[in-house]
């Protein structure tokens, strides 16, 4: 099913260079494991400008911030298994992430920690091995286009509505309801957290997951 997902470019790894991996970082949960029935999936889109607002110079984000590596707009979070009110989570596995598949995630997710991280928490709760759950993310990745989200910033009375609406709009199959937008304390956008079903269809948001609502005030922070 997953095969049949329209593969359409996201142009948002600009001149993306994925740095060497020798070694995959060492990740202890924290939190409790939660082996759970899978009741759907979000796929939580992290806002790179952003993130690395102040976070240039910290060593440990130097390939998605020091602009060294490429600059970015959206990055992966994650793709996350929903079960209800809450989620499954750092499940037991016998599936190891290997340097060259951390490598190969890194103009999607670009941080090694990050990715091994999303396996550890999230994708051992999904499959046996790492490089199914990070294929899977890359197939829904890949299906994606980005609005240009530099002019919509720029925009008078921009809205959480405006921007949920327009990721709507870009994606032929997607409706606002199916669309979250998470907003910092002071109404920077952070992230937005895509809704799927069990077969990876869009589905419309739970509350949690909506975030801001549609009239609330928002920023979106463009860089340096």
């Amino acid at each position: 099913m997953l095969a049949l997902l329209p593969a359409q470019a996201s142009a948002q790894a600009y001149q993306c260079q994925m740095p060497r991996i020798s070694s995959v970082p060492q990740v202890s949960p924290n939190g409790q494991t939660r082996k759970l029935p899978i009741t759907g999936y979000t796929m939580a889109l992290s806002w790179s400008p952003a993130f690395c607002r102040t976070r240039q110079d910290n060593r440990s984000h130097s390939t998605q911030c020091s602009g060294d590596n490429g600059s970015f707009g959206l990055i992966v979070h994650g793709l996350w298994p929903e079960s209800g009110r809450t989620w499954p989570q750092w499940c037991p596995t016998q599936g190891r992430l290997t340097p060259t598949e951390t490598r190969r995630n890194m103009c999607m997710m670009p941080s090694a920690r990050l990715v091994a991280r999303q396996w550890a928490k999230h994708g051992s709760c999904m499959t046996k091995r790492p490089d199914t759950y990070f294929k899977v993310t890359r197939i829904l990745w890949e299906s994606l286009r980005i609005p240009d989200y530099d002019r919509i910033s720029r925009e008078d009375g921009l809205t959480a509505g405006r921007i949920r609406q327009a990721f709507a709009d870009a994606n032929g199959g997607w409706s606002a309801s199916q669309v979250g937008v998470k907003l910092n304390r002071q109404g920077w956008l952070e992230e937005i957290r895509l809704c799927y079903n069990k077969r990876f269809r869009p589905t419309r948001c739970t509350s949690s997951r909506y975030g801001a609502k549609d009239g609330v005030r928002a920023k979106i922070w463009r860089g340096l």
